[in-house]
């Protein structure tokens, strides 16, 4: 069952979350910084114990990005991470999105689901502009800028139209 996440679910999120910040494979975050997103979140569970995640967060009118989605070892390949995604591609259009953005090293996972790796901008100069104004890391890396790469070595930027 895929739902959407509860203040409840931050440290079951946070959990799932450590053992990927550790190998520096996604950014480790205070706890204030998840429950300021939990909104943005879903979760899956299976018998009532979590065990994926995800977030879909706002960048701009038309696009999204994926964040944080993350599936515990013990339920790898059960197609956990696929119904998340399908969850937050099911949000991103309630919210009239029609592009989705991730930041990932699993490339093949988010190929299977229509992620295409993209090179330079995905946004005209106007609105390029805009998004240098905001304070969200997220956005920095999605405009590729310098400051962040350290955080992104290794990383694909890969866009999904909807």
């Amino acid at each position: 069952m895929v739902r959407a996440a509860r203040t409840s679910d931050v440290r079951a999120i946070r959990a799932l979350v450590a053992p990927q910040a550790e190998r520096r494979v996604l950014l480790n975050k205070e706890a204030v910084a998840y429950y300021e997103s939990v909104s943005d979140f879903v979760v899956a569970e299976i018998d009532g114990a979590v065990v994926g995640c995800g977030a879909l967060h706002v960048l701009w009118e038309d696009l999204g990005e994926v964040r944080t989605l993350v599936v515990d070892e013990s339920a790898l390949g059960s197609g956990v991470g696929s119904a998340v995604l399908r969850r937050l591609m099911e949000r991103a259009r309630e919210l009239g999105l029609s592009r989705l953005f991730c930041l990932t090293f699993e490339t093949e996972f988010f190929r299977r689901h229509g992620f295409e790796a993209i090179e330079g901008q995905a946004v005209d100069p106007e609105v390029y502009a805009e998004l240098l104004r905001s304070y969200d890391e997220g956005v920095a890396e999605f405009l590729d800028l310098e400051r962040v790469k350290p955080n992104t070595l290794g990383n694909t930027r890969m866009l999904r139209k909807l």
